[in-house]
């Protein structure tokens, strides 16, 4: 069978037992929590990056302080701008929460179907966002080296 056919393929056997279901149910009910807690993360991330933005622009503004803080804009900028990946795979989660608990309830293939195409999503984004990660310590490492034996 070629890698285009799985898709497509019938299942042979396949089925949810009462343990896989109760198994799902309660995978359901985690993930919706974690994505919660991600949303709320999310939302805290944004509001401690404008609340320092002001902050910041306090200091700067403050007679007291005679000194020039930079960094600010850029530190919200960068909160910001984490916050808008870290929304995609907890946006997945959360799908993939939703889409199995109506697929369980309604026994519908095609909402399972949905729910685990969310959880690839969720884990495909991991996976992309980890080599990403990877290659940037690789690279620092690598310019690190090569300073050091400049020296």
């Amino acid at each position: 069978m070629s890698i285009e056919d799985i898709g497509s393929a019938a299942p042979k056997g396949l089925c949810l037992n009462n343990h896989s279901i109760t198994f799902l149910k309660e995978i359901a009910k985690w993930t919706k929590f974690l994505s919660i807690i991600g949303f709320v993360g999310i939302g805290l991330m944004i509001l401690v990056a404008f609340l320092g933005e002001y902050v910041s622009s306090s200091i700067q503004n403050s007679e007291a302080f005679n000194f020039e803080f930079s960094g600010g804009i850029g530190a919200t900028v960068f909160v910001l701008v984490l916050s808008v990946i870290y929304f995609l795979p907890v946006y997945y989660l959360y799908k993939f929460a939703n889409n199995m608990k109506s697929a369980l309830e309604s026994k519908d293939d095609d909402q399972l179907t949905s729910a685990f195409e969310m959880l690839k999503s969720h884990y495909k984004f991991l996976g992309i966002f980890t080599i990403v990660i990877l290659s940037i310590y690789l690279i620092i490492f690598l310019v690190g080296f090569m300073a050091a034996i400049s020296v």
